[in-house]
């Protein structure tokens, strides 16, 4: 891979406006107790992933005080130019200026390291077909497994460093014996919060041997205060949220520019009511509920017709009877190689989070000759499932490998009506006429026991929000007021759950 790479100094554009800081607390601040995770009784040579955000450069500081030679590589990575230019809302070059301060604090290097080629075949365009194919494909795992520490390690590969280190919030265990085999182990980090391990599930061993992560030892919140102590000019900065590549474009809009719209209709999953006009399936994914404009919620998405761009939906989500715990899992990566034992005490995340499931798993033959697939039984119920979504797999504090959930479900899953079905298949839908008149049910406290877990109790509160939206535009003073009140009490509702 030829590696497209320009040097930062002080006289390159980014240096126009030049982000400053006072040098006196560069050096008297004692990192040794933060160095854990940073191998300091080594002397090595590092290249680091610089963002410009506070994780990735006090990091880079760690490394730095740990005594090793660092180079810091900012990876670009927005659109081709023959697509339309939704960098031009990205924040790269705030990023860019912040990175060069930070690195000019302690007079590390900084490479911009272009990738825009890479990042489209490996990331982007996957990311497109996936939802043209009705599935909720996973960004981040994408761009850690093919581009930071895929494309990007390859490129450098001739440059002789021992360790690439990014801000992740994971620890690595490296062996240091003369068994060459011996594998490193991908553990969680500290902060079981921010913990990041679920991102780097899909990860090789020959990737992970090669990794440094100095974050893995040290919570977020403490993160933070050694941003501040070591007067990082990005120490106030928000952190990044959303799809690296968007910046700030709504993920909603790009779907529409590059897989577009196509009217679809929504039913209800027990009556097959027509309940109301869609944009197009790859809009919405299992388990969703903000978005969907239905009134008499909450409504739930519950199952695709890809094939006739059908939406199902339901207000029975949670419902006993339609709970789902068992799943095949798809495209299977182990880091040590080989599965586990079939009866290993294991533990999954179906997502990030802090959140973890006991589980057990049977492999069996794929599909057609296919690749083998993961059979996984959860003790207890997920409605969130979502096909293209990553499982990742946990051996006590070792992460040991992920795959993709696939779209075949078990007989568990959300059924739907026949009647719905049969609509769903109709040819010509506009024989459908209106949507039905939704009748707004009556709230009722659910039976003790009904909820099983916090999140589903959380998730079965009525939007408020959503519903007075999808109301006519208040007429009198009376009227405006009563929306304002239940405005407030969702806001208040809504920090009281998440206290």
């Amino acid at each position: 891979m030829m590696l497209r790479i320009a040097s930062i100094t002080t006289a390159g554009a980014v240096a126009a406006n030049p982000i400053t800081t006072s040098p006196s607390n560069l050096f008297n601040v004692d990192l040794q107790p933060y160095l854990s995770c940073s191998m300091p009784n080594k002397r090595l040579k590092v290249a680091v992933l610089l963002s410009g955000g506070v994780d990735s450069s006090v990091a880079l500081r760690l490394l730095h005080a740990a005594g090793h030679s660092c180079t810091a590589f900012y990876l670009k990575i927005w659109f081709q130019e023959d697509f339309e230019n939704f960098w031009n809302e990205c924040p790269w070059e705030d990023d860019l200026k912040y990175a060069k301060a930070v690195c000019d604090q302690v007079d590390v290097p900084l490479e911009v390291v272009h990738l825009t080629d890479e990042y489209w075949e490996n990331v982007v365009s996957y990311i497109i077909e996936e939802y043209r194919c009705g599935r909720t494909p996973n960004p981040d795992v994408l761009c850690n497994t093919r581009i930071k520490f895929g494309a990007f390690m390859d490129a450098i590969s001739s440059m002789e460093f021992d360790y690439v280190a990014s801000g992740h919030y994971a620890n690595i265990v490296h062996s240091f014996t003369d068994q060459m085999d011996k594998p490193s182990v991908l553990e969680l980090s500290k902060d079981m919060v921010k913990d990041q391990t679920y991102f780097l599930s899909h990860l090789s061993l020959i990737q992970l041997k090669r990794l440094l992560f100095p974050l893995g030892c040290i919570p977020k919140d403490e993160v933070r205060r050694l941003a501040t102590k070591l007067d990082l000019p990005n120490r106030d900065r928000k952190d990044s949220q959303g799809i690296c590549f968007l910046g700030k474009i709504k993920f909603s809009e790009f779907v529409a520019r590059h897989i577009g719209e196509k009217e679809g209709i929504m039913l209800e999953a027990e009556t097959g009511d027509f309940l109301g006009k869609h944009r197009g399936f790859w809009f919405y994914t299992i388990g969703q509920r903000q978005g969907l404009r239905l009134p008499g919620g909450p409504w739930y998405v519950v199952e695709k017709d890809i094939k006739n761009n059908v939406v199902f939906v339901s207000r029975n989500y949670f419902s006993s009877d339609k709970r789902r715990r068992l799943f095949r899992v798809g495209s299977l990566k182990w880091i040590s190689g080989e599965p586990p034992e079939q009866n290993s005490q294991l533990q999954c995340k179906v997502r990030h989070g802090p959140g973890f499931y006991h589980c057990s798993f049977t492999m069996e033959p794929g599909e057609d000759g296919q690749e083998d697939v993961a059979v996984v039984q959860l003790p207890e119920d997920d409605q969130g499932l979502a096909a293209g979504q990553f499982t990742a797999f946990y051996q006590q504090r070792s992460c040991i490998g992920s795959g993709v959930i696939l779209e075949s479900w078990d007989d568990q899953g959300f059924p739907v009506c026949e009647k719905a079905l049969e609509i769903a298949r109709m040819e010509d839908k506009s024989k459908l006429g209106k949507p039905v008149k939704i009748k707004v049910r009556p709230e009722k406290t659910p039976p003790k026991g009904y909820y099983q877990t916090d999140r589903e109790r959380e998730l079965a509160i009525p939007d408020c929000q959503t519903a007075i939206t999808n109301q006519k535009i208040p007429s009198s003073k009376l009227e405006l007021t009563s929306i304002f009140i239940m405005n407030w009490l969702q806001k208040i509702r809504e920090k009281w759950l998440h206290m």
